[in-house]
């Protein structure tokens, strides 16, 4: 099923909201792509992903905002969702703290051991959501 968002789908949402890692492509200077794993969340019908600042990925989408992001149920890994979209916003308010529920999330654990410093938090806007 293709969805065409004016908001996020009930079940891309559940994707998102679960314990399930993001694989976010976003595109090289030529042209070809390049894919990280993330953790994702939603703010809305936003997906959100926190990330280091001048990281490859963000210099990517600095130059072309376009990316889609593949997000895979954990327990069922051949249903998922893919969010095409674009990085709408990216801001560092806020970022420590929410690399830290991220942590919460998918760690279990209450304060973030990786880089604090930079992060950002992007702001995606789901464009064609693809429901698998």
């Amino acid at each position: 099923m293709v969805v065409v968002v004016p908001r996020l789908p009930d079940e891309a949402r559940r994707l998102v909201e679960g314990v399930n890692f993001g694989f976010l492509a976003t595109l090289m200077p030529d042209g070809s792509p390049q894919v990280s794993p993330v953790w994702v969340d939603v703010d809305g019908d936003y997906v959100l992903v926190n990330t280091v600042k001048s990281r490859v990925k963000d210099r990517n989408t600095d130059r072309d905002p376009r990316v889609s992001i593949a997000i895979a149920d954990w327990r069922n890994p051949y249903k998922y969702v893919e969010i095409r979209g674009r990085v709408v916003e990216k801001t560092s308010e806020g970022a420590v703290e929410h690399i830290d529920r991220l942590a919460k999330k998918y760690l279990g654990i209450s304060r973030f051991e990786g880089p604090r410093e930079n992060r950002l938090i992007w702001k995606i806007r789901p464009e064609r959501v693809f429901i698998r």
